[in-house]
């Protein structure tokens, strides 16, 4: 399971369903840009950094994710391949939905002001992560049975008041809500130091 959330495919129509004008990309790009990690990469170092980078800062940056060392030892063999399948498939291509700007001519890139879309579509769990909807089912279960048995006065839980079976359920929410909004900030394009590695669904992982 993941928290990518339900979203339907797409249908293929051959045409690129955004304007520079609708203020949001269509759903079929950020599946196409979403499809592949080194894109999502794309974008975690872009939206950290105030302004154009160049090409060779990001593929030195994303050659260290991809072998899990730093940055200052990425050798130059590790940064040329990243940078060979950027310059010619990756940044063309994200170019050409509006993800970012492309400058061929200057060897810069820049994310365009439609990043704020993947925000509403990417809410990813990291791979062994706590499945969320379970949790809260399993949570709710528990207090629920917890009420339950002090209400029918089995003891100790009878000792317990209605008013504080109230304040520990609502404490209990409360806690795990403030829990769930930190560890999905932390899944954010942009918002870690280090990209989460997450297991893109089928529909995403079709996409080239």
């Amino acid at each position: 399971m993941n928290g990518w959330g339900q979203i339907s495919k797409p249908k293929e129509t051959g045409e690129n369903t955004d304007s520079p004008d609708d203020g949001e990309l269509s759903r079929e790009t950020v599946f196409k840009t979403l499809g592949s990690r080194r894109r999502r990469y794309v974008l975690h170092y872009l939206t950290q950094v105030d302004g154009p980078v160049t090409v060779r800062d990001l593929s030195e940056q994303i050659a260290a994710w991809e072998h899990h060392i730093e940055r200052r030892v990425v050798t130059p063999k590790q940064r040329k391949r990243v940078y060979t399948a950027l310059h010619q498939t990756h940044l063309p291509t994200m170019d050409r939905l509006g993800v970012i700007e492309y400058d061929k001519d200057r060897g810069t890139v820049a994310v365009t002001d439609h990043v704020q879309t993947f925000e509403v579509y990417l809410d990813v769990v990291p791979q062994d992560d706590i499945p969320w909807s379970q949790f809260y089912l399993i949570l709710g279960s528990v207090l629920s049975v917890l009420v339950v048995v002090a209400a029918l006065g089995f003891p100790p839980f009878s000792y317990v008041g209605g008013f504080g079976y109230a304040v520990f359920v609502a404490v209990s929410f409360t806690a795990a809500g403030v829990i769930h909004t930190i560890r999905d900030r932390r899944t954010l394009i942009g918002s870690t130091a280090v990209p989460p590695e997450i297991e893109p669904p089928q529909e995403l992982a079709e996409y080239p």
